[in-house]
């Protein structure tokens, strides 16, 4: 099955421009329906010789053409070919491959980044009779097989393909593939079965500028251009009558033959007689190249003599030329006639294609390409045509990425937006709950200050109660640690200590060990203001009214008791008594509950074996009145 409906297949010669357009029917028949031929008018590289765009274009127009796909053909005379044998190998084809382009490497004389290059991989298996010896000491001939692998090479410049393919790309069609004229020409003969698989036959196509030979031995081929071809003989035309090229070309056509060898009479007309002279010449030369060739493939690559010649191009339709090589070669020749492979549509002329028919041979084998795998697969389509080919195949992968991506940014920034105006429900309701809340936590909070309000009162009135009974416990904590001979006639609660007590700074009072100390000041709740004997708070003159009314209303505005102020007497029964009671009190209240281990004592007058004094004891926990 074809791989494209119509293709255009064009053959660029030395001198002319050869297209085909081919049609592919469903069952992998191919038909041509259009052809083309122009030659072009000077074979000089002058600035107003046409170029191939110009060429191109013209042809394009004339013979309306609708192929999209073209398939390019170009001569061999720019062209490197070499057949080279590959040492043993074993392994995968990845191998094969390195293997091959290293000696492609070696073998090409360009550098490989400056060409397109191209190779066929060919199996070679004969059988080789050698000589054993057996066991009794006769011999014997034996047949062995043999085989090894092969790589025919082609290379071209890639700046002399890309003013080719670059005109045929901008006029909007595609180039499939670049052949060199040689190769497609053996696919064409091997198609229509004028070359076998089980013989050898050299295939001489004898073109313009160059003539091209392919040696198809077996399923191996060998290939070679000779620089010799029909404007070598025109070109010596010009030369011998003083003409110029197109005049020599003219009689060339119109009196050229290939003079026959040995006893022939020569034509009556000089002039024909001259032109064949001149053409068996410019064919001897050809010949010898041939031979040349057919010994190098024999001696260098143990290929097969030919056995048959086909001849094909445009110098080969000159009369005597199949006679000639005949003569020279000794073998059949004939003309290669592909035209076996193909349809003919009925709207093509075909008295103009058989004028025209030898140079059309490469165009079928370009065809071929369209419909099966041909014996030689080479194609020079250029890196960069390449490169855009493949592209262009992933430009469907690469938009439907691009699509794909610009899809979930739009499924994004849907859910975005929609995940935003959900953010913003949830901000108001959320906003709703929140005011909600905070007027039910003002309510909490004005209930927790009426609660706290209560509970103060509470609490205050619960202390109240809780410290009504400390009272009793401090003066159950006073008589144990009270000594014996020690007893109180002023218990009284004060505050912090005044300052102002003792404003000369020498009040009486002891350290934190219990020292004592018996510097009196000008104190009102000295002892000596108190009588030894009668009513508590009366001193001895009667005076029940020392006490100021300030002090008065001071102790009346305490709200707490820090402090417990005693006043009282000892009575001192033997010496040193005074020292041991303070002593005992001393170390009984290291270890009250109630009172701090710190205390003050003021020891005032003595009478007789008593002695007054005025103390204050610490508590560690305040009593509120």
């Amino acid at each position: 099955m074809a791989k494209e409906n119509r293709v255009l297949t064009i053959d660029v010669g030395g001198d002319n421009l050869k297209m085909a357009e081919f049609s592919f029917l469903p069952g992998g028949g191919i038909v041509l329906t259009g052809f083309a031929f122009r030659r072009f008018d000077s074979r000089d590289e002058s600035e107003d010789a046409p170029s191939f765009a110009q060429v191109y274009g013209e042809m394009l127009i004339e013979n309306n053409f609708t192929a999209r796909g073209v398939r390019l053909s170009l001569a061999a005379q720019n062209s490197f070919q070499r057949l080279s044998k590959l040492p043993p190998m074993l392994g995968s084809g990845s191998s094969i491959s390195k293997v091959v382009e290293y000696e492609a490497r070696q073998t090409v004389p360009y550098l490989m980044s400056e060409v397109e290059w191209g190779y066929q991989l060919i199996h070679h298996q004969w059988q080789e009779s050698t000589t054993e010896t057996n066991e009794d000491g006769t011999t014997e001939e034996v047949m062995v097989d043999r085989s090894e692998y092969e790589a025919l090479f082609v290379a071209m410049k890639t700046d002399e393909i890309t003013k080719y393919t670059d005109v045929i790309e901008n006029s909007g069609r595609k180039v499939l593939s670049v052949d060199i004229a040689p190769v497609a020409l053996f696919n064409a003969a091997k198609a229509a079965q004028q070359v076998g698989n089980d013989e050898c036959v050299l295939l001489l196509n004898i073109g313009g500028s160059v003539s091209s030979l392919m040696i198809a031995d077996h399923n191996r081929a060998f290939m070679r251009s000779i620089p010799i071809g029909g404007n070598s003989i025109t070109a010596q035309i010009a030369k011998e009558f003083g003409i110029s090229a197109e005049e020599a070309e003219e009689l060339k056509r119109r009196h050229g033959f290939v003079a026959l060898g040995g006893a022939y009479e020569d034509p009556e007309s000089e002039l024909a007689a001259t032109i064949s002279k001149i053409a068996r010449t410019i064919m001897t030369r050809l010949h010898g190249e041939v031979s040349r060739s057919i010994n190098v493939w024999r001696a260098q690559h143990g290929g097969s003599q030919p056995t048959r010649v086909l001849l094909s191009g445009g110098g080969s339709t000159m009369l005597y030329v199949t006679d000639f090589f005949q003569e020279k070669l000794r073998c059949p020749v004939s003309y290669l006639n592909t035209f076996g492979a193909i349809t003919i549509a009925p709207e093509v002329n075909k008295d103009a294609l058989q004028l025209v028919a030898p140079m059309f041979q490469e165009l079928i084998g370009m065809s071929l390409r369209s419909v099966t795998q041909c014996p030689i697969d080479i194609s020079l389509l250029p890196r960069i045509i390449r490169d855009q080919r493949e592209l262009d195949r992933k430009k469907p992968y690469l938009f439907a990425s691009a699509a794909g991506v610009v899809i979930c940014l739009c499924v994004l920034a849907v859910c975005v937006l929609r995940l935003s105006d959900f953010e913003a429900q949830r901000g108001s309701r959320t906003e709703g709950e929140v005011n909600r809340t905070q007027q039910v936590l003002e309510g909490v909070k004005a209930l927790v200050g009426e609660l706290n309000s209560a509970k103060g009162e509470f609490e205050e009135a619960y202390n109240l109660l809780k410290d009504r009974n400390k009272w009793a416990k401090v003066m159950e904590e006073l008589q144990r640690i009270t000594p014996d001979n020690m007893w109180y006639v002023v218990v009284e609660g004060v505050g912090d200590e005044n300052p102002e007590s003792n404003p000369d700074g020498g009040a009486g009072g002891v350290d934190e060990a219990g020292g004592m100390a018996t510097n009196v000041g000008n104190n009102p709740f000295a002892v000596e203001n108190f009588p030894i004997t009668g009513a508590s708070g009366l001193n001895d003159s009667g005076d029940g009214n020392s006490t100021t009314s300030a002090t008065t209303a001071n102790r009346q505005d305490l709200r707490e008791i820090k402090r417990i102020r005693l006043v009282g007497y000892t009575l001192e029964l033997e010496q040193d008594n005074q020292w041991q009671l303070q002593s005992e009190l001393a170390k009984k209240l290291k270890d009250s509950e109630l009172f701090a281990p710190e205390w003050k004592i003021t020891v005032n007058r003595q009478i007789g074996n008593m002695s007054g004094f005025e103390i204050f004891l610490q508590l560690k926990e305040p009593i509120r009145k």
